[in-house]
């Protein structure tokens, strides 16, 4: 059911055209970055808006072979693989790009305004019909046969222009807050370079020297003992951690574990233990990472190497963020297997690490946890945003909320 005034048409109807960009061999016409033509991939659409980034190029020759799909000031890009349905516009500064395995959709503007049929697309009744229609068995994948085929809810174009205004509002603050997240993760990058080698200095700690040390100088490894996924659940009366969480999960801090088990055996963690895993099967600078346990009392699951430390003059929260981002090639060197790569505790006591004394340790710490706080309060208004936009768009894109004309 449609609202009184609005049309079901099919996304066919609506288009002057719909194809697929260049599919066949396209880094057949690979350029130098800055050379022949840009080309838009599926990395380049971003749900509302142009991911600025990651761009390739096309040969002219290449471009002029594949003219069929160079791009128009408000074409409709349209993920094909991976997140398919996911949709942006084409902006004027981008006209006259090509595009590799994405769809493109050339509006008829009598009909359908771009931002409409973007916003559409992108919505949960829009996937859902994409998503509906997909082919593929490895991976998420539709064609261009399934979007001719989607029915769009349509109002006049001076209530479908107002929507879109609405709606682009919020894209616009959802693109502004994502840049923020990501000048928030690079500046954190910077600033544990700065910290983690000394060449920042808080004023207080001036003058005092940084020591190397030897890892096993400083404390011992164990192994964690098997933990069944069975018996790792959502509660449970204790906290675990299993290998597998330390690349997927986890990142340098564990201050609260996603899982718990009922197993009141293994090996339980002392606070600070730094952990890091033991086994791969893709390769060994995938386990030169290190995660530091706070807390005391953790069941720690098999294949994973623990730190314990013998001394206070080591802060376990500084020697994981050291060893993942300024020692973690010199451990992967240490990584031995061609099927399963493995990774021994017993190697790794011959790190060397440089460390300033334990009240500097602390401080650094403390900073990058300030740091990791705000990048975490960007990634949860982020993802407000988009909640608050989903809902929207579920009552204006069906007409159940009306806007004024």
């Amino acid at each position: 059911m449609v609202p009184d005034g609005w049309d079901l048409p099919r996304a066919e109807e609506l288009c002057e055209r719909i194809s697929v960009g260049i599919v066949v061999k396209p880094k057949d016409y690979y350029v130098p970055e800055g050379q022949g033509t840009r080309a838009f991939r599926s990395a380049n659409v971003r749900e509302g808006y142009v991911e600025d980034s990651n761009w390739v190029y096309i040969s002219d020759g290449g471009n002029r072979k594949n003219k069929k799909s160079v791009l128009a000031t408000g074409d409709i890009l349209i993920v094909r693989t991976g997140y398919p349905g996911t949709a942006c516009v084409v902006p004027p500064e981008y006209a006259g790009s090509n595009c590799i395995d994405i769809i493109f959709a050339r509006p008829d503007q009598s009909k359908v305004l771009p931002e409409y049929l973007c916003a559409f697309t992108n919505s949960e009744h829009g996937k859902r019909q994409i998503l509906d229609g997909q082919g593929g068995l490895a991976q998420q994948h539709f064609n261009v046969g399934a979007y001719k085929e989607l029915l769009l809810p349509l109002p006049p174009l001076r209530e479908q222009r107002k929507i879109a205004e609405i709606l682009g509002t919020w894209d616009r603050a959802i693109e502004v807050a994502e840049q923020q997240l990501e000048t928030a993760r690079t500046q954190k990058r910077a600033l544990m370079q700065q910290l983690l080698t000394g060449t920042k200095r808080f004023p207080e700690f001036e003058g005092q020297p940084w020591k190397e040390v030897r890892l096993g100088d400083m404390g011992a490894f164990k192994k964690g003992k098997g933990i069944p996924k069975s018996e790792a659940k959502d509660t449970g009366q204790y906290p675990c951690v299993l290998y597998g969480q330390l690349y997927t999960t986890y990142g340098e801090i564990i201050e609260t574990t996603v899982s718990h088990t009922d197993i009141d055996d293994g090996v339980t963690s002392v606070a600070h233990d730094v952990l890091i895993p033991a086994s791969t099967t893709t390769s060994g600078i995938d386990l030169a990472i290190a995660s530091c346990v706070i807390n005391k009392g953790v069941r720690l699951g098999g294949d994973i190497n623990i730190f314990r430390r013998n001394t206070n003059k080591i802060d376990g929260r500084f020697l994981a963020h050291y060893l993942s981002n300024i020692r973690r090639y010199e451990m992967a060197r240490f990584a031995q297997g061609v099927t399963i790569i493995h990774l021994k505790g017993s190697d790794l006591l011959n790190v060397l690490v440089w460390v300033p004394e334990i009240r500097e340790q602390v401080r650094i710490a403390k900073v990058i946890a300030d740091a990791q706080s705000e990048i975490e309060k960007l990634a949860k208004k982020i993802d407000s945003l988009r909640t608050e936009k989903k809902a929207l768009m579920q009552q204006l894109l069906t007409g159940k909320r009306r806007v004024t004309v």
